[in-house]
């Protein structure tokens, strides 16, 4: 008899600490995640993507001896900028330097001892320069490098997916490492794809005045896609799974409370993600952060308040 009160007694305080813990588990109040919020853009998004491009001189004109002899006069230095038809080099052959005066005291109307000029042929910066006074060169050697200013280009390789998004006479936009946009015309395709790569060279052509080296790499702007009249969120605002098929949103359904919105994306540009549905208001606040790793309704307290 005395066992059966006992365990009586045993079960009638087990349902009381039972009672109690549901009731504790009851009164924890519900863990209140921190966000930030956002509202739904409706300006125009457009997609692109921007790839690298070198600045290049396409013809590099080699100035060379015109007879052979010696160099008689240097009229120009590597870097120079140099005009059309300014004189580079004075030339005498080795019989005008030995025999030139001897001649000329017989008869100075022949002026025999003349020396043969060699001018620029083109605009453009002298990059090197091979000779100096009195060497000797044979016809037909390297004297300079003169890179022909009127050849100046942006040299684009572009993956040849992309060749549907790029036509002959398209404007773009190429930017420089310093900040500055330029306005650049597609000229022409090169007729090669590098078998590597998979890349073909368009010709970019530049006719600002604004001076750009050789050899620098810019960015090249290249529009896919414009989407007018339409939603659209920052990405920290939309969330995935690990495959990148299923997409979502958290969002405010009252001051304290948001919820997941299943979602269907459009075009990516930059920093921003077209929603195509559901329709979004521009008085619907979204989270930006505190919405990775969530329950499918959370509370919530906003701490950018302005939204």
């Amino acid at each position: 008899m005395t066992r059966k009160i006992i365990s009586l007694a045993a079960l009638a305080m087990l349902g009381v600490i039972s009672c109690r813990n549901k009731a504790e588990e009851e009164n924890t109040p519900e863990p209140v995640v921190p966000v930030t919020v956002t509202s739904a853009d409706t300006t125009a998004i457009e997609s692109f993507t921007d790839l690298n491009a070198t600045t290049s001189y396409l013809i590099k004109n080699t100035i060379k001896a015109n007879t052979t002899g010696y160099i008689d006069r240097v009229n120009v230095a590597s870097n120079d900028f140099v005009k059309r038809g300014r004189l580079l080099f004075a030339l005498k052959t080795r019989e005008a330097k030995v025999l030139g005066n001897t001649v000329n005291k017989l008869d100075p109307g022949l002026n025999f001892g003349n020396a043969l000029l060699v001018k620029a042929t083109s605009d453009g910066f002298v990059t090197a320069v091979n000779v100096q006074k009195d060497d000797y060169v044979q016809e037909g050697d390297a004297l300079a490098v003169i890179n022909d200013a009127g050849s100046f280009a942006i040299v684009l390789s572009l993956p040849y997916e992309l060749r549907r998004y790029v036509a002959v006479g398209q404007q773009l936009d190429a930017y420089l490492p310093d900040g500055t946009i330029i306005k650049t015309r597609a000229e022409r395709f090169m007729p090669t794809v590098d078998p590597a790569s998979q890349t073909q060279n368009v010709i970019l052509r530049y006719s600002g005045s604004q001076p750009i080296p050789e050899n620098l790499v810019v960015k090249v702007r290249i529009k896919k896609a414009m989407a007018r009249n339409t939603i659209s969120l920052p990405k920290s605002a939309v969330l995935s799974d690990e495959t990148e098929t299923d997409f979502w949103i958290m969002k405010m359904t009252d001051d304290k409370t948001a919820i997941k919105i299943p979602i269907k994306k459009g075009i990516e540009s930059g920093e921003r993600i077209e929603i195509l549905s559901p329709k979004l208001n521009p008085n619907d606040r979204i989270l930006t952060s505190g919405n990775y790793g969530v329950a499918d309704t959370i509370k919530v307290k906003i701490t950018n308040p302005q939204h």
